[in-house]
């Protein structure tokens, strides 16, 4: 199946194919094709997903012919080109979202309408491509989108991993990983491209001497090899003739099998190299925490950037017959610090290969590079053992080595004699082991260094790398997030959409600040009960999922209360469960005391975060009882809905009431998902971090529930934080502790949950949930009684929706090309005889 997917039928083989995508009914005709005559199937014996298959190849088909006629207008002008690189990419279904954005969603549900078959039930059949494994991997996704919708020649490069983030189920309460197979059945939206196969090198050893010239030479020599074969998956831009692409590596043997093993009877031996080299790219991020992990994620990094280098300057080359003017035509933006292996990588390249005397390479290396932040935690900027590099990258070892050593002139001019100014700044940490800082790397070698929101872009430059915002002040900028509204709107909630065209009209889909028209309309009776009907449709859909999946009944006139995100120790989830359990004593001692609540979470916690996983278990465990317990008369519900990914947030997020947004101050560095809820509608009930900061002064301080300490009070608070003293003073926090240490939630395991509370009351309570327990608590009376008046609360909502213009990806990519990457919009014409 996999092989007649991507081999399809030909695309876009004459003009009319490309004149004929608007004309009604024309996708349900090339679905019949793609029936017969690439899948060779009848449509009355057609399954579900060979319905699914042949509807996303007809769309495919419209991409296609978009995506030549946009590649041959870059080439025709040889335009400056963007290369977004990130090892993630957490695309979800992209069936829906390639209906809307080539305007054929209507058409095509018309169409299937007419012969009795329902587009929603084979939008369902997608398999999500999560190449990804949160926030870092949609951003990326958003980012191409709107780099599309905008019309720049921006393309995505990552890998194709076989197996993307892991499937999550729940035994007994505890989380329990599955491989993911998003390409079981191969996916209908890539083409193959083995003409653009790269061979990159690996281990081997450098051989230094001097060529006919005098001129010094390094050669990497003794290498192994692997081939890098790309897969191109187009990006539809909204309501114009632009289709980019997104073009993902698989790892290959260079050479495939060796015979005469075979014949001697090495079966396996003979097919070794080549398994070892599919394993590349086989898992996205493999687990770490063993030693063999850890090598397969630092060649994983370099098979990526060693295979899109080669590629960018393929390109370039095809178009120009010299890279001196490669900084004027390419642009590189680094996703994080993953992919900060280019930077060594070009280097070797232009130094190497192209005989480039080593400055001119250095500056133009410096740029052609930008790089974004997306953390606050020093411990999750990455580092590499220096022996992992002399193993597989000596050549790179020794550029870094040299960039560095220069590097360090620099600090020693602007700081002379200052040892410990090198020390913090260079390159290479001098702890047992020896490492490479990549995230230094990263900003030595860029032109740009941006963080994610306002408030962690200035906590990059004071706390995070001082030191280099110093040295180079001019170099560190802000760009905070933003999503595109065509997914996490128009799609995921067509009916809010439809509601506020009728009373803005169509322009806030072309421009997202239009958006800000709505406000007009907050007080409007009419307006509100039509907010509220879609609310309460999204609502009950949900309750059904809920019902189906997991037996659990929920009233859909509750308040939907959501916290759906990564689970890590300072997104605080277990703050959200211990105040969960306080609210159900309260009920217990004062029925019907508090509004009705259902509390939904979802969330994946690493397969080695114990502590995460812990808290999913509690989650469970504090669900069980209360949702088996009739005296709270259903006032109180708790869901967990397992395996969170992109189609499960486009679900959920439409029926939110209320969006937990409760990381500790100081330690996100940007978030997304507060950005999606307020979008659809939902009220934050948040702490002043990560871009909550700016999303409160958005949408109206009246509007966010606001909590806890400020970035600034937990820095002060850490040295003398005592959550002993809290726990003894405050009574409905140590009721709600000592029933979680006792096993009252988990009978059968009593003292499983006892570590809850010396993570809290023993263990210094790092990321400060006893300090801001009892704000939180405040903050969450407040919003029911805000709850309690329905008007208010929808004028709230919507003004939400209203003021959150700002945070449209398209407004982010914008600044990227305007101030970051130099480039301009390229619009595609009709020519359709490309």
């Amino acid at each position: 199946m996999a092989k007649a997917i991507t081999q399809g039928a030909a695309v876009c083989d004459d003009v009319s194919l490309c004149e004929n995508a608007g004309r009604s009914g024309f996708l349900l005709e090339r679905m019949r094709h793609h029936l017969k005559f690439t899948l060779a199937r009848h449509w009355e014996g057609a399954t579900q997903h060979n319905k699914y298959i042949s509807l996303a190849l007809a769309v495919r088909d419209v991409a296609a012919c978009r995506m030549m006629r946009t590649h041959g207008t870059y080439a025709e002008q040889k335009a400056r080109r963007v290369y977004y690189l990130s090892l993630e990419y957490l695309l979800g279904r992209l069936l829906r979202n390639n209906l809307v954005n080539l305007g054929l969603y209507e058409d095509c549900r018309a169409s299937l309408a007419s012969i009795g078959e329902n587009l929603g039930q084979i939008l369902e059949i997608e398999p999500d491509a999560g190449l990804g494994n949160g926030g870092l991997g949609r951003l990326a996704a958003c980012y191409i989108d709107s780099a599309a919708t905008l019309e720049y020649p921006v393309y995505g490069y990552g890998i194709r991993y076989e197996h993307g983030i892991f499937e999550q189920r729940i035994e007994n309460g505890w989380q329990i990983e599955n491989p993911e197979y998003w390409l079981t059945y191969g996916t209908p939206w890539e083409f193959v491209r083995p003409e653009f196969a790269t061979v990159i090198r690996l281990r081997g050893r450098v051989e230094h001497g001097t060529d006919a010239t005098g001129r010094y030479r390094a050669r990497w020599v003794d290498f192994n090899t692997v081939a890098g074969v790309p897969y191109d998956i187009p990006i539809v831009g909204y309501a114009n003739n632009t289709v980019n692409i997104l073009r993902l590596w698989s790892s290959r043997a260079s050479s495939a099998f060796d015979l005469q093993k075979f014949n001697l009877g090495g079966f396996l031996e003979a097919v070794q190299d080549k398994m070892l080299s599919e394993t590349i790219s086989k898992v996205l991020y493999p687990a770490d925490e063993t030693e063999r992990g850890r090598h397969l994620r630092l060649v994983q990094q370099y098979f990526f950037v060693a295979c899109t280098l080669a590629d960018i300057i393929r390109r370039h080359e095809r178009e120009h017959d010299t890279l001196d003017n490669l900084p004027d035509k390419v642009a590189i933006q680094l996703n994080d610090t993953h992919p900060s292996l280019a930077i060594a990588e070009l280097m070797r390249i232009l130094v190497d290969e192209r005989d480039m005397p080593w400055e001119q390479a250095w500056e133009m290396t410096r740029a052609i590079f930008a790089y974004t932040n997306h953390t606050l935690m020093p411990e999750a900027l990455e580092v590499w053992p220096v022996y992992m590099f002399e193993r597989y990258l000596p050549r790179h070892l020794e550029i870094i080595y040299e960039i560095n050593q220069r590097f360090l002139q620099t600090v020693e001019a602007r700081w002379p004699g200052d040892d410990g100014h090198k020390r913090r700044m260079s390159l290479i940490q001098e702890d047992t082991p020896r490492s490479v800082r990549m995230a230094h790397l990263a900003i030595v070698g860029s032109h740009a260094v941006n963080g994610v929101a306002e408030m962690h872009s200035d906590l990059v430059r004071t706390d995070l790398v001082p030191d280099f915002a110093a040295l180079w002040p001019e170099r560190f900028t802000n760009v905070t997030n933003g999503i595109t509204p065509r997914r996490w709107l128009q799609a995921c909630n067509p009916e809010l959409a439809a509601a506020i065209t009728r009373r803005i009209g169509t322009d806030w889909l072309y421009d997202f600040e239009r958006i800000r028209e709505l406000a007009a309309h907050a007080d409007d009776p009419e307006f509100q009960e039509e907010f509220r009907q879609v609310k309460r449709a999204n609502k009950q859909r949900l309750g059904h999922l809920v019902l189906r999946n997991m037996g659990v009944t929920v009233k859909n006139d509750a308040l939907f209360d959501m916290q759906m995100k990564r689970l890590h120790e300072y997104k605080r989830q277990l703050l959200s469960i211990l105040h969960v359990v306080m609210l159900y004593h309260e009920l217990l001692d004062t029925p019907g005391s508090r509004v009705p609540r259902v509390v939904f979470y979802a969330a994946k916690a690493a397969p080695s975060y114990y502590r995460a996983k812990l808290v999913i278990k509690l989650i469970h465990d504090v669900a069980s009882t209360i949702n088996r317990d009739q005296r709270i008369n259903e006032h109180l519900r708790v869901v967990f809905i397992p395996n969170y990914r992109v189609s499960l947030a486009e679900e959920m997020i439409p029926a939110a009431d209320l969006s937990e947004q409760i990381s500790t101050a100081g330690t996100e560095a940007s978030g997304t998902g507060n950005m999606k809820f307020a979008m659809n509608g939902a009220l934050t009930i948040g702490t002043l971090d990560g871009a909550n900061v700016e999303i409160r002064k958005a949408v109206g301080e009246e509007n966010f529930f606001l909590f806890g300490l400020t970035a600034d009070e937990v820095a002060a608070a850490r040295p003398r934080h005592d959550p002993g003293q809290i726990y003894r003073s405050h009574e409905a926090v140590r009721r709600a502790l000592d029933a979680i240490a006792d096993g009252r939630f988990n009978p059968a395991e009593p003292s499983l949950h006892r570590q809850v509370h010396d993570w809290l009351i023993r263990e210094g309570d790092h990321y400060l949930l006893m300090a801001d327990i009892a704000s939180y608590a405040d903050a969450q009376c407040r919003v029911e009684t805000l709850w309690k008046d329905q008007a208010a609360w929808t004028r709230a909502a919507i003004l939400n929706v209203a003021n959150i213009g700002f945070f449209s990806s398209d407004r982010s990519v914008k600044e990227y090309a305007e101030r970051i990457w130099n480039v301009e919009h390229i619009p595609v014409g009709n020519d359709t005889t490309l």
